[in-house]
């Protein structure tokens, strides 16, 4: 089969196209602009295209299918033309679904936690040597690409995105999959470009559990009471698995996991991680992983990519990065290490960068999201701002929102190296939180900078 990307440098579908190409199909692609890491891992399959840029020559009457990655406009002409020559157009979820019709397909989904979830179940299975496919949205250790296709697995795991589909398709990903057994982490209004309404944010998780196949099962974290409420009044004639916080211990900034064979230490920690350890294992359960073989895996995996990530530490002082950027995600990773590490003084970093960060109207939902920090920092770039084509945000704006009369706004990167660099972090945690990357500081190699 012949498959052509437009938009082949996005994380996913890059990553799609590598899966497709080590399954020996013909894979070509195109793009507007393409960043590391796709372009070196595209250049080093042979997939990187010639040039860069849209050209509808491209299109040609011998390809099978096009894959419609987001980033790609309605109007794109390579679109424009493969609509004309009459060749299939897919979203990049709907191929995902087209593949695994037959399998037993394992949606993640949630407004947070989802792509940890997925991890810790790709995780267990890999210890445990047991074939799935998969689509995972981060990069994991002992995982050549984020996803894996074949026509023998009888498993599919895949990360449930609430994020439309393609310009032509505005679907929410996760209501394409069409799960056979799901997990719903948590509701927390999100995507405010696409989901302007919190009603209309909550109504793409009701879709989604009437998309489950009935006689299917619903795994939810019932400490969201919404997500609670949301599941038990949907009238899918489904299964539906209730789970909670684990019992749990943190001793000398280790946390202590309370299993059938007793206290295990863990080296992913926070009750939000927790919660997704226990998520997790209701899944695997249901996939043919009993409790102890789970836990026996769960114990050595270090957590996802860039999700609480520690990537330095000296004899008294610990930076972890994290892709937390929404209100939820910060202020549960901002009190998941307060209370793992209590002792030591917490300077939370978070950088503004999504476009709902950004909007004035949504700023509020950050009100006491950094509380359990010791001194917090926020982040932005008046430049993203305007990009974005958003009204214009103050730094009195953004105090008020935080509820939080001692906070520092820096909108210039090279101020905020020189205040982490002449900072005084002995006896401290610093942590960062952001899915950019501060205007170009080097956080990946945060020893230069401190």
């Amino acid at each position: 089969m012949r498959v052509h990307f437009i938009a082949i440098g996005g994380s996913a579908m890059h990553n799609l196209a590598l899966a497709l190409h080590q399954n020996g199909e013909v894979v070509t692609g195109s793009d507007d602009v393409i960043f590391e890491p796709s372009k070196s891992r595209l250049e080093k399959a042979g997939l990187l295209p010639e040039s860069i840029g849209w050209n509808p020559d491209r299109i040609t009457k011998d390809i099978d299918m096009v894959v419609l990655g987001m980033h790609a406009k309605a109007d794109n002409s390579e679109l424009k033309k493969a609509q004309e020559l009459g060749i299939k157009v897919v979203s990049y979820p709907e191929f995902l679904y087209e593949h695994s019709k037959e399998k037993t397909r394992v949606v993640i989904g949630g407004s947070h936690g989802k792509t940890t979830i997925t991890s810790m179940i790709l995780h267990v299975m890999n210890y445990w040597d047991k074939e799935v496919d998969y689509m995972v949205g981060a990069q994991l250790e002992g995982f050549d690409t984020m996803v894996h296709l074949t026509n023998t697995n009888d498993f599919i795991v895949l990360e449930g995105d609430e994020y439309l589909s393609s310009a032509i398709d505005r679907s929410p990903k996760f209501h394409l999959y069409k799960p056979s057994i799901a997990l719903l982490s948590g509701i927390a209004w999100d995507h405010i470009n696409v989901f302007p309404t919190f009603d209309s944010y909550v109504e793409q998780f009701k879709i989604f559990l009437d998309k489950i196949t009935p006689g299917g099962a619903i795994i939810y974290n019932a400490e969201d009471k919404l997500l609670e409420k949301t599941v038990l009044a949907s009238e899918n004639t489904i299964k539906k698995y209730p789970y909670k916080t684990p019992q749990h211990e943190i001793k000398d900034g280790v946390t202590l996991l309370d299993t059938p064979e007793g206290l295990m230490p863990m080296e992913v920690f926070g009750k939000h991680n927790l919660q997704n350890v226990e998520g997790a294992r209701w899944i695997c359960q249901l996939m043919g992983i009993d409790a102890i073989d789970f836990y026996e895996a769960i114990a050595s995996f270090t957590g996802a990519s860039k999700r609480l990530e520690k990537i330095w530490e000296s004899s008294n002082t610990k930076v972890y990065k994290d892709y937390a950027h929404s209100p939820s995600k910060v202020h549960a990773t901002t009190q998941a290490v307060k209370a793992q590490y209590p002792n030591k003084k917490l300077v939370a970093c978070l950088e503004l960068h999504t476009y709902s960060s950004l909007t004035p109207e949504f700023l509020e939902q950050y009100q006491d999201t950094l509380n359990a920090a010791d001194e917090a920092i926020v982040f932005y770039s008046p430049d993203a701002v305007a990009i974005k084509g958003l009204d214009p945000i103050t730094q009195e704006q953004i105090i008020k929102s935080f509820n939080r009369e001692q906070l520092t706004v820096f909108t210039d990167p090279a101020d905020l190296k020189t205040y982490l660099k002449d900072k005084n972090l002995d006896d401290s945690v610093l942590l960062l939180m952001s899915s950019g990357n501060y205007g170009g500081l080097p956080i990946d190699r945060i020893e230069t900078i401190l």
